[in-house]
Parts: structure tokens; sequence; C-alpha cells
């Protein structure tokens, strides 16, 4: 399992597009846009990995209350014993309509080397 493939899933339960390309049609009025952060070897022992820690942006653009939708998706990577990093407000894109937040997120698997 992936920190990607988790965030798709969360997203997916509520009904939230998952987009990683150029819109072929009329974009939708809310979708997250995912990208990859790092991928660490943070925690190590005898000098070899046994965790990967993978963090993700989780860039949310709505045309409606973003409020709502920030407190849904926390709430969701929390309960998914995902650490959030970082919530921000980036902008309202004016020429656009959609308010952009971002939210970042963090998450230890376990790494078999083979």
């Amino acid at each position: 399992m992936s920190l990607l493939s988790e965030v798709t899933e969360i997203a997916k339960t509520i009904k939230l597009q998952v987009e990683t390309g150029v819109f072929t049609s009329a974009p939708p009025d809310e979708y997250i846009v995912l990208t990859p952060i790092a991928d660490g070897f943070d925690l190590l022992a005898d000098d070899a990995p046994n965790f990967e820690t993978q963090e993700v942006r989780i860039s949310l653009f709505t045309k409606g209350n973003y409020m709502k939708l920030k407190d849904i998706l926390t709430r969701a990577f929390i309960k998914s014993e995902m650490t959030v990093t970082d919530r921000r407000y980036i902008a309202h894109e004016d020429d656009t309509g959609y308010h952009h937040y971002a939210i970042d997120v963090a998450k230890t698997y376990e790494w078999r080397n083979g």
C-alpha cells in the first residue's frame, strides 16, 4: 500500500475527484490534486531501512466552501493513521473561481528489501 493510493481511496469514499493531468472536459466544482513530496528512510536499524515515510500534498480545489471539505479530509486522514504535517489556504483563483487549500500528510510503512 502507498500513501497516494490511500489518499485516493479516501477521496473516492467522499465522492471527491482526484486529478493528475489536464482536464479533457469541463473541470468539476470540487477536486484534489496529489503531489508526492518525499519518500524517506528516517527510521533505520542496523544501517538497513525497515520503514519508509511517505509524504504527499493534497491540493484541494473547490468553488464552494473549502472549510467543510478541509475538515472532512483532515478527519479521514487522521482516522487512517496519517500525520497531518501542514494545512494552509493558498489563494482564491479569481480567474477560475476556485479556492485552493493544501493539506500535507505523511505516513510510515514497513519496507522490505526484495
